[in-house]
C-alpha cells in the first residue's frame, strides 16, 4: 500500500518499502533489487501512521487483515500468490481426536473440505522445511513459502539470511544471492 504509487512496478528507484517479514524482504528484492526495503514494526495503527507520516514509500502488510479491520479502501494493489508467496502452511490446522471417541473423528472428517488437498499442502511444507534446512542451512526464523496453484504445479521458496531458492513445478529456475 502507498499513498502515492499504485503498484510495485510504479515505486521509483531506491523506494523506501516497509515489512516486518523477512520472506516478504526476500521475495520483495528478488522482484525489485532497486528498492531500499526496511524493518517495520509496531501495531497495524503505527505502521500505517509511519507510511502517512512519509517514513515509507509504500508498506506490505497482509489484505486479509486490513480487511477484517474494514480498511479495505487502504489497499492500493495486491499480490498475485506466484509473486509474493505465502508462508508454507498458512491455514493448515491440525485436529486431534481422542482413540476412543470414533463418534468424534467421523463427525469431524464429515466437516473437513479438501483434506486430500490439505495434506499434499502439508507435505510440500515439510519439504520445503527439509530443504531450507540441508541445502541452506538455515535457521528457524527464516520463514519458508509455498503456494500450490494445483496438483503438479507448485511454486517453493526457501531463504537463508540473503539467499534463497525457487522453485517452480519440478524444477528449480532461479537462484537469488
Amino acid at each position: 500500500m502507498s499513498p502515492r504509487y499504485a503498484a510495485l512496478a510504479d515505486l521509483p528507484q531506491g523506494a523506501v518499502v516497509g515489512t516486518s517479514s523477512l520472506r516478504r524482504v526476500v521475495l520483495l528484492q528478488a522482484q525489485r533489487p532497486d528498492l531500499r526495503i526496511e524493518p517495520l514494526r509496531g501495531n497495524l495503527d503505527t505502521r500505517l501512521r509511519k507510511l502517512d507520516e512519509g517514513q515509507y514509500d509504500a508498506i506490505v502488510l497482509a489484505a486479509a487483515g486490513l480487511k477484517r479491520l474494514g480498511l479495505t479502501e487502504r489497499i492500493r494493489a495486491t499480490f498475485e500468490p506466484a509473486d509474493m508467496l505465502p508462508a508454507a502452511g498458512q491455514g493448515a490446522l491440525g485436529i486431534e481426536v481422542r482413540a476412543d471417541r470414533a463418534d468424534l473423528e467421523a463427525g469431524v472428517g464429515q466437516r473437513l473440505v479438501g483434506a486430500a488437498q490439505l495434506a499434499h499442502h502439508v507435505s510440500v511444507r515439510q519439504a520445503v522445511l527439509v530443504a531450507q534446512q540441508n541445502e541452506l542451512r538455515a535457521r528457524c526464523q527464516c520463514e519458508p513459502a509455498a503456494f500450490i496453484e494445483r496438483p503438479g504445479q507448485a511454486h517453493v521458496f526457501a531463504q537463508a539470511e540473503r539467499s534463497a531458492i525457487r522453485l517452480s513445478g519440478a524444477s528449480r529456475d532461479q537462484r537469488i544471492q
